[in-house]
């Protein structure tokens, strides 16, 4: 069952950035059609920005995100032995590197992992958290996080990211050229592809969050698996999860941009499935339970 799972998710994720990456190449043909009826050179150019931005992100500082939260750097062990520990063995079954620990000072129980590959990983947990969870629950969440790291989810919501990035700027930039278009554009273009194209390049930003958002709760899944796979407990990471979300107070210094990093909606904003950047709660414990 937990192997099936983990499959699945993997097959689910390759298609799901799949199709987002044919759908910027859309939006960029879209972007150039309204404009000369030309599909090619627009994909060259969603091709360039969503590239270019793309490698921009992947090479922002680990450090970044971590002086965005507040978070301050575990030099020892005899900081948080028990804690240094956990992570330590963990990514020796994982066989990764351990990944460097941060502290946030926050009273919001929750954790987030960052770093676009297990060389550079790090894994950053709040104070509450530690007040709160038992350590079979702290386990277990470190192992969701050492998931993420060994899966490379980081880098691939990174990916993510900037690919709406570009989208957004394609879109931007196609509808302002609906008003300094050439006089004979008609005669270049098929209107009903034209009207296809134009309702493209206003919904796209839409669309690509709504791709965001799923890839990002079908990796949570698939790291609530691998969890279970690193700890044999399922129940653990379940009973963490409980609490977590079941903690009303938001994490202060968490941020819409670092938002989707955290272990649980560290927000606490009250959105539907469609649009949160986590999925629902009761469905994960629900797939730990029967693992």
């Amino acid at each position: 069952m937990l192997y099936k799972q983990i499959e699945r998710n993997k097959r689910n994720t390759f298609f799901i950035v799949t199709g987002f990456i044919l759908f910027v190449l859309a939006v960029g043909a879209s972007f150039t059609y309204v404009r000369s009826g030309d599909y090619y050179s627009g994909m060259l150019v969603a091709a360039f920005i969503g590239g270019g931005y793309t490698l921009f992100m992947l090479l922002s500082s680990t450090n970044v995100v971590m002086r965005m939260n507040h978070a301050k750097e575990v030099r020892s062990k005899n900081e948080h032995p028990f804690l240094w520990h956990t992570i330590e063995n963990l990514a020796m079954v994982a066989r990764i590197p351990t990944p460097r620990i941060f502290i946030i000072h926050d009273s919001s129980p929750n954790a987030f992992a960052t770093g676009t590959s297990p060389k550079n990983g790090a894994i950053a947990i709040t104070t509450g958290l530690l007040d709160i969870l038992n350590r079979e629950e702290i386990e277990g969440v470190m192992a969701h996080e050492v998931a993420h790291i060994r899966n490379y989810d980081i880098r691939l919501a990174t990916i993510a990211v900037a690919l709406v990035s570009a989208v957004a700027i394609l879109s931007d930039l196609g509808t302002r050229m609906l008003f300094f278009s050439r006089s004979n554009r008609n005669q270049k273009q098929h209107p009903a592809i034209l009207i296809i194209s134009l309702a493209l390049l206003i919904l796209s930003p839409f669309i690509a969050t709504l791709i965001r958002l799923a890839i990002s709760r079908n990796r949570e899944f698939l790291a609530d698996a691998s969890a279970a796979e690193l700890t044999r407990n399922p129940i653990g990471l379940a009973s963490a999860l409980t609490k977590i979300t079941g903690s009303s107070t938001p994490v202060k210094e968490a941020s819409s941009t670092s938002a989707p990093l955290y272990f649980a909606d560290p927000l606490k904003k009250k959105v539907t499935n469609l649009f949160s950047t986590h999925p629902r709660p009761e469905e994960r414990i629900k797939r730990l339970k029967l693992m």
